[in-house]
């Protein structure tokens, strides 16, 4: 297939899972209410770390929204990660009602339930690392650091305290954990503090191996920039006038293309659409071309709506000059 018939923005569709084929089959079943295909997949991604996260992450975003959970403990309560799935959906939930601002006692409720079951996971499976990253989810509402987990001295001397300990109990068992590492970035960025943002970045990305996605985190930083912004012209500068800018995208482009394709180990599709983004933004459009075909059919929210007033005309446009330019 080529470029031009690939970037035909009619083929492209949100969903969860992406190109995890066998994640899909068992988000559609939970929003059916059915729990066994997500036992089955759970017991068979259970220890390959950073499978079992990804997919974690999106079965409790899914759980969250029903009461499959509900019916799932009380007919199978020694399921393999189940725990790891109700702690999820509590942090889920959570930050759902810090982000809605819900009455501060049903907020003091959920975070309570949600820390207790992110602690019994912990306890129940010492090796996952979720629970650990669920943590460092919660961390993020507690910008002012009133929690002294949330204020334990940096292992870098350039780095002031922070929630450091939750992020390494979950890098024991996964020590490159893409959500980790991008729970992390959030905790500075809820403080306002995109100073810190960059020299954790800068200090702990440079380390992860060849195709990590974690290359794709300096993007992430760039966006919110762009996103709190007041001048959008000026701060667009970092991608098309800022060498830094552009070598730092150059190189996550370098990692994407070292990094394998099978399903459940490839970049998350908002990687891509965030790596698209930036090399177009650099006026790389063929390059944009190559990893929006690779990201085809599936596209995510971000960060078309974070860069973009009108983030379905800016897909359209980025596609139309990608596919333009590989022809």
């Amino acid at each position: 297939m080529d470029a031009v018939t690939a970037l035909d923005p009619g083929r492209f569709v949100q969903h969860p899972a992406g190109h995890d084929s066998d994640l899909r089959i068992a988000v559609e079943e939970l929003q059916q209410g059915r729990w066994m295909s997500a036992h089955t997949l759970l017991a068979r991604s259970w220890d390959n770390w950073p499978v079992w996260t990804a997919r974690t992450q999106v079965l409790a975003a899914v759980s969250a929204r029903t009461n499959v959970l509900h019916h799932w403990r009380a007919e199978a309560p020694d399921s393999t990660g189940l725990v790891t799935l109700l702690a999820r959906t509590a942090v889920d939930r959570a930050i759902t009602a810090v982000t809605q601002r819900a009455d501060p006692r049903t907020i003091a409720q959920l975070l309570e339930q949600a820390r207790h079951l992110c602690w019994e996971a912990a306890s129940t499976l010492p090796e996952d690392p979720v629970p650990w990253v669920c943590l460092l989810s919660l961390a993020q509402l507690d910008p002012g650091q009133s929690h002294p987990v949330h204020r334990i001295p940096a292992p870098d001397h350039m780095l002031p305290p922070g929630p450091w300990g939750l992020l390494a109990q979950a890098r024991r068992s996964d020590p490159w954990n893409r959500e980790a590492f991008h729970r992390m970035l959030r905790f500075w960025l809820a403080r306002g503090d995109s100073g810190t943002a960059g020299t954790f970045l800068a200090t702990f990305v440079p380390a992860a191996p060849a195709g990590s996605p974690l290359y794709a985190l300096p993007l992430y930083l760039m966006v919110d920039s762009y996103r709190r912004a007041q001048r959008k012209d000026a701060a667009a500068l970092q991608w098309t006038n800022n060498e830094r800018g552009r070598s730092t995208v150059l190189q996550a482009y370098e990692n994407w293309r070292a990094a394998p394709r099978e399903p459940g180990l490839r970049w998350p599709v908002v990687d891509e659409g965030h790596l698209a983004h930036a090399l177009w933004a650099i006026r790389r459009p063929a390059d944009a071309a190559e990893v929006l075909v690779a990201m085809a059919p599936f596209v995510s929210s971000q960060p078309w709506a974070s860069v973009g007033g009108r983030p379905d005309d800016l897909f359209r446009q980025v596609l139309a000059q990608s596919a333009a330019a590989a022809r």
